[in-house]
């Protein structure tokens, strides 16, 4: 009975933490605004991640230059791990303040706003559908440091919302890793390489999910691991992706 009790209380403290009220102001422009987080106008400037490459969201530079073609020329030549990644906006100001404070700044409810977003944006655009949600795992070290995972909120939030099994436990990290601020492409995979675990009894399709995809050599490497495990399809679904075009390696 104390373990369903703390559960519960754990799932409401969530709630109720992490849902800002309407009335409150916009946690962007401050304006009083009767949506959750974020007013109208505010979110509809956020930085549109529009033109961009289906499978890895990489930003096209030149859309024009591959006519017919929405794949960038990394993905052409050497296809990730992952069929498809959803990342409707572009990791800049102000979105990149908003998952900073969300991670590091102690804002928890600066997240859920841009996840509801994202699950509209999911729906909108018809994609299909997972049989269950994964996100990037962190070690437990650092779980313990920051005491929580954005990754796993994020998903519960979409699974709220789209009705979608989370299934953290399918992937665990086996080992710390550094830090990835800062490492290139090919560094972080090497960083990266043998870092994951993946269960047993594993679904055909899975979605993995994460605050901000970088360079994708995280969920290169967890899509990998997850391929080897017996999953046939692994999309990508992130709030956020960064304009610069990654490194490639092996």
């Amino acid at each position: 009975m104390i373990n369903c009790l703390t559960t519960l209380s754990t799932f409401i403290q969530r709630k109720v933490n992490n849902w800002p009220r309407p009335g409150h102001p916009c946690i962007t422009c401050l304006a009083t605004t009767r949506e959750p987080g974020l007013c109208t106008d505010c979110a509809a400037d956020l930085p549109r991640n529009s033109l961009a490459c289906r499978r890895c969201a990489l930003p096209l530079v030149n859309p024009g230059v591959l006519v017919g073609s929405e794949l960038c020329g990394p993905c052409l030549t050497r296809p990730p791990a992952f069929e498809a990644t959803a990342a409707p906006w572009l990791y800049g100001f102000p979105v990149n303040q908003l998952i900073s404070g969300f991670k590091f700044g102690g804002h928890r409810t600066f997240g859920r706003p841009l996840a509801e977003m994202l699950a509209t944006e999911l729906v909108q655009a018809q994609v299909d559908r997972p049989t269950c949600l994964v996100p990037v795992p962190m070690h437990r070290q650092r779980l313990r440091e920051r005491g929580f995972n954005q990754a796993e909120e994020i998903a519960l939030w979409l699974s709220d919302r789209l009705k979608i099994p989370v299934r953290s436990e399918l992937v665990r990290r086996r080992r710390e890793t550094s830090a990835q601020s800062g490492l290139n492409r090919r560094q972080r995979l090497q960083n990266l390489r043998g870092a994951f675990e993946v269960g047993t009894d594993l679904p055909d399709h899975v979605a993995i999910v994460d605050d901000v995809m970088t360079t994708g050599a995280t969920v290169q490497q967890m899509a990998s691991a997850l391929r080897r495990g017996g999953v046939n399809r692994v999309q990508v679904w992130a709030l956020a992706r960064t304009p610069q075009i990654p490194e490639r390696a092996i």
